[in-house]
């Protein structure tokens, strides 16, 4: 990591790679070994215990009637009960609980992200910065409403993203 770079956006490197950590264990389609169950297990406890003071600090900065403020507090407390969950029996059992853990994470990068103005493309799950193009973003679902609205970049419209996620 380049030592020129500021604090904030190290923060967001730290973030991006937590989230894609979490995201490519959740989509998972095969059972992996359990070895590696047990490495993502250590990664994802230390990318909680990374995250809950960073979001108590944001959250607490917060008014006291802030909604996201309030909801991200909320995914601390779930996320702290769930990091003394023991585990599992069996393979699939570890599998399901390392998944809780990765989705914790998503959760409370998702919480970093409204706590801190930053706006993620959908496409890229990358920062969209000030001066960049972006449209909005509204994926139809069957019944009628949107099922994901949010922005993207201009050059990620031609893209095609997964669902599912």
């Amino acid at each position: 990591m380049n030592t020129t770079q500021p604090a904030a956006e190290a923060e967001l490197v730290g973030i991006g790679s937590m989230r894609a950590a979490a995201s490519w264990f959740i989509e998972l389609s095969a059972l992996p070994r359990h070895g590696e169950v047990e490495g993502l297990d250590q990664d994802f406890h230390r990318h909680l215990n990374q995250l809950l003071p960073l979001i108590e600090e944001l959250a607490t900065r917060s008014d006291s009637d802030n909604v996201p403020a309030k909801a991200a507090l909320a995914g601390v407390g779930e996320a702290r009960r769930r990091l003394t969950e023991p585990e599992a029996a069996g393979l699939n059992g570890e599998v399901a609980r390392v998944k809780r853990l990765a989705r914790l994470v998503l959760a409370l990068c998702d919480h970093h992200d409204t706590l801190t103005g930053v706006t993620l493309c959908l496409v890229c799950d990358r920062a969209i910065e000030d001066g960049q193009t972006s449209v909005p973003y509204d994926q139809a679902s069957p019944s009628g409403g949107a099922a994901r609205s949010g922005r993207i970049h201009a050059d990620c419209t031609n893209t095609v993203i997964r669902t599912g996620r």
